[in-house]
């Protein structure tokens, strides 16, 4: 099996570095990640999306398959969930928040830069689409489940899939690429894409730390481990599971997609939690600041965690 210290070094110690200059920095400074966060959802991400969707020398059916298993994952991860939720005696809406927390993976500010890091060009393309399809799963049955305990008026929140610019991204990528109007990777307009996409990764781990040294993680740590335990143990077995049943023709694809499902809870499902579910509390503790204690546990468990699948992946133990 590869170094594990050398595989942190390349891989996932310049990830914690920049997201630790983050965190410092939120940690001395009154810094608001929202305008940041603006930053990277309507112009940086949708940049990145486009480029690499554009340009990559994925074939079509690495592409759907890639998609299919993602949506295979997010709907086995689901159901496991909610088994586990009702098994450990938790109740809506803090219900919605394990489930969520379960599901989605920071497959965005973590995975891309970790999956760059650990398999180069085709670990960033096969994160950008991870990414992609998994945003417009968020904006669609995250909000079911983030307002399910609400009522049916919570189902508005699903147009908000419509205003966000990555999903456009995501078609056009596919359309030019059917009608072979890819302009040349060198030309102007490409580079300056790709250029305006590199931006977002660092910008992705500062807003990361940002996030992180913003969460008040005293007063739920006790109840979030059956959540965080679903994230880092078992998300990662079933989405092995699940590459393996897919059988992608590219090792490399299938490794991404493995580390892909092992990266720890995205944020965003706080941020349709605290819309959704507002100031709710499950037996006295905020669903709010319980979804961002698994979020800050499972990251913090992620810097060990990933460095020992990356070796195992680059090993070709499993795949």
């Amino acid at each position: 099996m590869a170094d594990l210290f050398g595989i942190f070094a390349s891989a996932v110690g310049p990830i914690v570095a920049i997201a630790g200059v983050g965190y410092v920095l939120a940690a001395v400074k009154d810094i608001d990640p929202e305008p940041l966060n603006t930053a990277v959802v309507y112009v940086l991400a949708p940049a990145l999306v486009f480029h690499s969707l554009a340009v990559t020398e994925l074939p079509a059916s690495t592409l759907l398959r890639v998609t299919g298993g993602i949506v295979v994952f997010t709907a086995a991860m689901w159901g496991i969930a909610e088994l586990a939720g009702r098994t450990v005696g938790e109740r809506e809406p803090a219900l919605s928040g394990l489930v969520l927390v379960a599901i989605f993976c920071n497959s965005g500010n973590l995975g891309i830069p970790v999956s760059d890091f650990a398999f180069g060009e085709v670990g960033r393309q096969t994160a950008v689409l991870f990414l992609s399809v998994q945003s417009v799963l968020m904006y669609t049955l995250g909000v079911y489940i983030a307002s399910r305990s609400s009522g049916s008026a919570g189902f508005e929140g699903v147009r908000r899939v419509f205003y966000i610019p990555l999903a456009y991204a995501v078609v056009a990528a596919l359309v030019v690429r059917a009608l072979g109007l890819v302009p040349p990777a060198d030309s102007a307009a490409m580079e300056t894409l790709q250029l305006v996409g590199d931006a977002s990764i660092p910008l992705m781990l500062l807003i990361l730390g940002i996030q992180l040294a913003r969460t008040d993680t005293a007063s739920a740590v006790s109840r979030a481990w059956p959540a965080t335990a679903l994230k880092m143990a078992v998300a990662p077995i079933v989405g092995l599971g699940v590459a393996l049943a897919l059988g992608f023709q590219d090792p490399t694809v299938a490794r991404v997609f493995v580390l892909e499902t092992a990266m720890p809870a995205a944020v965003t499902p706080l941020i349709l939690v605290i819309e959704f579910a507002g100031g709710a509390r499950s037996d006295g503790v905020l669903v709010s600041e319980y979804v961002s204690t698994c979020v800050f546990l499972t990251t913090l468990l992620a810097v060990p965690a990933l460095t020992v699948l990356i070796a195992i992946l680059q090993s070709g133990l499993v795949l």
